[in-house]
Parts: C-alpha cells; sequence; structure tokens
C-alpha cells in the first residue's frame, strides 16, 4: 500500500552550488536546478532550508525556509534557485524540489551536508557549460 503512495523515482535531476564571480570580482555562491533529462519540468517549486548545531554550545539552529517556483525547464537547461552564503556552510542546506513532467508529479530532497561546501571540493561540472566549478548532487 506505502508504495502507491511513492512517486515516479527522479532521475537526470540535481542541485548544484556554483562558485562565481560578483561585483568587484568577489566570490560568490549561487544555487542552481539542473534539467538533465530528455523531457520538460513543469510547475517546479523548491523549498530551502538550512539546519544543524552550534558546535560550541549544542544549540540546535535552523533557518527560514524559502520557497522558490520556476515555470519550467526544457531538457538540459538549468534555472538559478537562489544565492547561498557561507556563513550558512556548516548547516545541512537542504532543497527540496517538487516538478510535473506530464501528468506526474515528481519530488527528491537534496542535502547538502554541513562543511561538503567549500573551495576545496570544487569541480567543474560540464553540464552547466565550460568552465563552471561547483558542487553537484544528482
Amino acid at each position: 500500500m506505502k508504495e502507491g503512495l511513492l512517486g515516479p523515482k527522479v532521475e537526470n535531476v540535481g542541485v548544484a552550488v556554483v562558485l562565481e564571480k560578483g561585483e568587484d570580482n568577489a566570490d560568490i555562491y549561487n544555487v542552481y536546478l539542473l534539467n538533465l533529462r530528455d523531457d520538460i519540468m513543469e510547475g517546479i517549486i523548491i523549498t530551502s532550508t538550512g539546519y544543524g548545531e552550534n558546535v560550541t554550545t549544542g544549540e540546535r539552529i535552523k533557518t527560514s525556509t524559502l520557497r522558490r517556483c520556476i515555470e519550467l525547464l526544457l531538457p538540459n537547461e538549468s534555472g538559478k534557485i537562489e544565492p547561498i552564503m557561507e556563513e550558512v556552510f556548516g548547516l545541512a542546506n537542504e532543497y527540496w524540489v517538487s516538478f510535473w513532467v506530464n501528468d506526474d508529479m515528481y519530488d527528491k530532497k537534496f542535502v547538502f551536508l554541513p562543511e561538503t561546501i567549500s573551495k576545496e571540493k570544487i569541480k567543474a561540472i560540464p553540464e552547466l557549460g565550460p568552465g563552471v566549478k561547483g558542487i553537484l548532487l544528482i
């Protein structure tokens, strides 16, 4: 019975934290949703939140939950979700993505675990184009 409640398996969809240059050539990080599928993703809703624990005090930390909408992503297209601040890299950063393909609803949770977003772990992301570097979860 519970299997009937599960939606179709999400494949070929990714979330990437990308290191880019902003004003004054300063490093900035932006989060992108990637459609690596052969079909169109529509009615995309993304919620993002950060959570964790202060290592010094043991206090639980949780950021506000933000909601974003992307109308559609064509095959092999990406869309910017939001900027992300370095101050939250020590938290788990969760992106819950829901979308429609034809009459089927898909959803998947992508979690960047604490300290996994760092300059030392950045690699090329050819799916986003030549020279684009960041951290990709699929």
